[in-house]
């Protein structure tokens, strides 16, 4: 994988000074760390809507018609208006194939959960999307989608980068042309990667790729992109990366000394307990791969599911 990986984003993010102050919202960690493997598409809904810099902020009120988009001061209502260019923009952002977006918190346009959502009181709670969000959710349900703010919570941020190198690694083989072969091999490589986050979906995937040869093609990929992107958005566990660390550590049982299983063993447990972080059991047993050549699990995606500069695995998990 060399192209970067498109990635839709509110523009705010990336420094653009389109927020209602004038300002900028600006995460270095996005634009630059992330932005070495990601093409961002930005999108301002206030701004493209046709809003001023500055601005009257906005907010979410609760109606009898719904959820409504209303300036903060004056009460101007302008929920249609930003509807009905959500609706156009985003079968504009259908053309750009984007791997996923990543929203700004708490806005009232772009916050994809626990927005001020303000009572016939004047009275909030934090239960409400932003109008583009939720059109942009509802379009496109098996994209991943994250928060600036959830992006900055090691596992949460881990997860939705996971997500997307799969689902870029997924578009790639249909791009090429994927047969019923290439599909069991994709699916293949991506067999401990997909345990560590269900092993049940995991199951119901390959029932569905025993089937093959048997379903039409384009119903075989709809059927199974919507089950992956499902397995995928479950988050990967202690306990579930532990099963499936002493899975691989199963491949050298013939090969390694009393003393080096007892180390690995020592150090998945040593993860379990939340002293070392993942990465350090997997370096050894990508050790192990390398030094007994062993090719099935050299091709298994979980060993390397994304950029080792990420260093997103280097985190200890809170037990």
């Amino acid at each position: 994988m060399t192209d970067k990986i498109r990635i839709g984003i509110s523009s705010c993010l990336l420094g653009e000074m389109v927020r209602y102050d004038g300002g900028h919202q600006l995460d270095r960690y996005l634009r630059d760390t992330l932005g070495a493997y990601f093409d961002y598409v930005p999108v301002c809904p206030e701004v493209e809507v046709g809003l001023p810099t500055p601005r009257e902020t906005l907010r979410l009120v609760e109606s009898e018609d719904g959820t409504r988009l209303v300036f903060s001061r004056s009460g101007e209502d302008i929920t249609d208006r930003m509807q009905v260019w959500a609706e156009s923009r985003v079968k504009e952002l259908a053309r750009e194939n984007l791997c996923g977006f990543i929203f700004k918190a708490k806005s009232p346009s772009s916050g994809m959960e626990r927005v001020k959502l303000y009572n016939r009181n004047g009275v909030p709670t934090k239960k409400g999307v932003g109008l583009f969000a939720r059109t942009f959710m509802a379009h496109f349900p098996l994209l991943p989608v994250e928060e600036d703010g959830r992006m900055h919570d090691p596992v949460l941020r881990e997860n939705f980068i996971e997500c997307v190198f799969v689902l870029k690694r997924w578009r790639d083989l249909l791009a090429g042309g994927a047969s019923a072969a290439d599909l069991v091999d994709f699916h293949t490589r991506h067999k401990l990667l997909l345990l560590s986050h269900s092993p049940e979906l995991y199951r119901t995937m390959g029932k569905l790729v025993a089937r093959a040869g048997s379903l039409p093609t384009s119903e075989l990929q709809a059927d199974y992109q919507a089950l992956l992107m499902k397995t995928m958005r479950l988050h990967a566990t202690v306990g579930k990366h532990v099963n499936v660390l002493q899975h691989l550590l199963g491949y050298f049982k013939r090969q390694l000394s009393a003393d080096e299983k007892q180390e690995a063993l020592e150090l998945i447990d040593r993860y379990r307990q939340g002293s070392v972080p993942l990465i350090v059991p997997v370096t050894l047993i990508n050790h192990y791969v390398r030094k007994y050549r062993e090719p099935y699990l050299d091709r298994q995606h979980y060993l390397q599911p994304h950029p080792a500069e990420l260093q997103l695995r280097n985190h200890a998990w809170q037990t």
